[in-house]
């Protein structure tokens, strides 16, 4: 093979050489096109042969560089000439297509039927009524704070989850804003600060306080209650949601780069340029159950008593017991909780974060219901779900599972332009979405995009009203597991309300089922993580003194809630009582 390419070198140096005499002698122009072409293929040949990189282009020199051309447009080739409708990932064509059509305003009916295999196993359906009644005249509004929250706020079924400016554009951001205000909708700000171009259209906020606590902390990297409290009484800020983890990447932290730090996001984020902008895995202001609700009482009277919630990707079950033990032995309560699933994620992560840590959520969202409802505490905690949620059907599944309201992140960033490039980590978003490069960015219309985002919004929202209409309900608090049906093999599906099993009011407090006794005994307020030993073999680390635990700074002390009568506690709405099967599952 090495002596064919050399003879092929061979004879581009001949032809090289030819070309130049007849350039000579000709005096026509284009014969030195000619010899600059064949110069640069011999160049580019022997190059290919010296160098010990790429062993392709050792052995097959010029040729070797297609396959690097086909990988480079292998996305675009798979994703406009390949795929179904039905099997992109991770969305497919067939809702991308609805989400660009209801951001235009446009017809997103479809016709000939579904493309969908109905009868694979896993496919989920509503259940639609005999008796369907009118939708609604407006949206469904539900109220976010517990009793221990003086400013409650009523929000929208779908908001717009947190993005953080630097990992959107500025201009992104803007037409985000534009069409949350227009719609009247929270858009969530990211762990990435409160920006002015959050503030800019006047939208409703809930700013995100993550590990770095970014636009509110000290030159060290600590919390800084002054910075917070002056921005958390913003009248647009109408919640704050401390992250404790992401979907993509549960448990890890972030690096911004200095070079990538721009004066912009070194005012946003109140961090010093050029040096690295430091994400930790975990926060530095508490590190048990116990002193993060400290941390959320000390956030809500520094905010005037606004809600504030948490939000992290579940993954240990006694984790999740343990914040619901760290309420009931302080008193203090958080007014809401959002659940991110592991298949959600807008920027990037590790390939092995993405694919294998955390749990989806749909599993994550009915745990946490259910240990909500077990420990007599859901009827005071709004429960929100986060991932994949593009269609007004996603809307009430995820309402079915457990969930009070919803936030979504991708499908908002196709409202906006997205073409789901998946460039999002390399600054060259080609639709000038996920990018700080100006030249891309200019190409996003902030006008035009924030009435995409609002139309997208409200035809979504509106055809999860529909939906509901059609199922015979004319409220979100009537839906109940019965209604959401999975095939389980070729011969049969079940209801959500026989697959899991639900706990009733109060169950963990007086009698925990034998599935879930063992983790709720271990769970306590002082601990994350599974830290007691199995029954099977000796404990780790014996005789190793445990570390002593940090009394939390500044706590702001609440009453202890004491345990409810099970026959007291609504296990749903603080406002209204929903029928029986109201979910909450054994995951």
């Amino acid at each position: 093979m090495r002596i064919v390419v050399l003879l092929f070198l061979g004879v581009l140096a001949t032809g090289f050489v030819v070309t130049a005499i007849l350039a000579g002698t000709s005096g026509e122009w284009v014969w030195w096109i000619l010899v600059a072409l064949t110069g640069l293929l011999v160049l580019l040949g022997i190059h290919d042969l010296v160098q010990k990189k790429h062993a392709i282009l050792r052995n097959f020199p010029i040729v070797g560089h297609a396959r690097y051309l086909f990988e480079f447009i292998r996305p675009e080739i798979q994703q406009y000439f390949i795929e179904r409708n039905t099997d992109g990932k991770p969305f497919d064509r067939d809702t991308r297509s609805l989400i660009y059509a209801r951001a235009k305003g446009a017809d997103s009916h479809k016709a000939f039927g579904t493309e969908r295999d109905v009868n694979a196993v896993g496919h989920e359906y509503l259940l639609q009524s005999v008796a369907p009644v009118a939708p609604p005249s407006s949206q469904f509004r539900v109220k976010v704070g517990s009793s221990q929250c003086t400013q409650p706020y009523e929000i929208s079924l779908m908001n717009i989850s947190s993005m953080s400016f630097g990992a959107l554009s500025a201009n992104a951001v803007l037409a985000m804003n534009k069409g949350a205000e227009m719609g009247d909708f929270v858009h969530e700000t990211g762990e990435g600060g409160l920006t002015k171009y959050h503030l800019e259209y006047g939208a409703d906020l809930f700013w995100e306080i993550g590990s770095g606590y970014f636009g509110c902390r000290t030159p060290e990297g600590r919390f800084n209650p002054e910075t917070f409290a002056a921005k958390a009484k913003l009248p647009n800020v109408k919640g704050i949601t401390i992250k404790l983890s992401q979907g993509a990447k549960p448990g890890l932290g972030g690096v911004l780069p200095a070079a990538k730090v721009t004066a912009e996001i070194s005012e946003a984020r109140d961090v010093p340029m050029g040096e690295d902008c430091i994400s930790p895995a975990s926060h530095a202001e508490f590190s048990t159950p116990r002193e993060l609700m400290h941390f959320v009482a000390k956030l809500r009277e520094l905010s005037g008593g606004k809600p504030v919630g948490i939000k992290f990707c579940v993954g240990s079950r006694t984790d999740v017991m343990a914040l619901c033990k760290g309420m009931l032995d302080t008193g203090i309560l958080v007014d809401f909780i959002t659940i991110d699933g592991a298949e959600g994620g807008t920027g990037a992560a590790p390939l092995e974060y993405e694919d294998h840590v955390g749990a989806p959520l749909t599993e994550g969202l009915m745990l946490v219901h259910n240990t909500l409802v077990g420990a007599g505490l859901r009827d005071e905690i709004r429960l929100a779900a986060a991932g994949k949620i593009a269609n007004g059907s996603d809307i009430i599944k995820r309402l079915i599972q457990g969930a009070d309201f919803t936030f979504s992140a991708r499908s908002m960033m196709m409202a906006t332009g997205c073409i789901q490039a998946q460039q999002c980590h390399t600054n060259h978003c080609p639709v000038g979405v996920a990018t700080q490069n100006k030249r891309l960015m200019r190409a996003l219309d902030v006008e035009d995009k924030g009435h995409r985002v609002y139309n997208y919004h409200r035809l979504t929202v509106t055809e999860c009203a529909q939906i509901m209409a059609s199922m015979g309900l004319s409220s979100p608090t009537q839906l109940n597991t019965r209604m959401l049906r999975r095939r389980v093999n070729l011969q049969s599906t079940r209801s959500y309300a026989s697959l899991f099993h639900w706990l009733r009011p109060g169950e963990l407090l007086h009698d925990a089922p034998g599935s879930w006794k063992e983790d709720w005994d271990e769970a306590d307020a002082d601990h994350f993580g599974e830290h007691a030993p199995l029954h099977f073999e000796e404990p780790v680390g014996v005789g190793i003194e445990p570390a002593k635990v940090r009394e939390p700074q500044d706590a702001v002390s609440a009453p202890r809630i004491e345990p409810k009568d099970s026959a007291k506690v609504r296990p749903v709405h603080a406002d209204v009582t929903r029928p029986e099967g109201r979910p909450g599952a054994d995951s």
